[in-house]
């Protein structure tokens, strides 16, 4: 890729993660219900919450277990709840968020 390519390429990056700062709130109010749902799943966990910001669709779920550190056991279990929950797209082995979450979101106890 050229220098300009890359140049025009970093500011699109930016701009759309601008706009998504800018949407969070009527993201968040729009999957309110979909995120109290995802909360009471992963609970207080912390290898929970990080296995679920892993879940972008681009891991399989052995990277996601070696990543969080959560027990494979309980990784199962969790994709099949989220997946029963409607929070996770069809295919399992590679899970991906039905909805965006910011990565502060399981940090605090309030609604974001």
């Amino acid at each position: 890729m050229d220098d300009s390519s890359s140049k025009l390429l970093d500011a699109i990056c930016e701009i759309r993660d601008l706009v998504r700062l800018l949407a969070e709130p009527a993201i968040a109010e729009r999957d309110k219900k979909l995120r109290t749902e995802l909360r009471r799943l992963v609970g207080k966990s912390q290898k929970k919450s990080k296995a679920v910001l892993l879940m972008d669709g681009s891991r399989k779920q052995a990277i996601i277990q070696r990543e969080s550190g959560i027990n494979q056991g309980d990784l199962s279990i969790l994709v099949k709840q989220l997946k029963t929950a409607n929070l996770i797209r069809a295919d399992a082995k590679e899970p991906a968020l039905n909805i965006s979450v910011p990565s502060t979101f399981f940090d605090g106890e309030e609604d974001e």
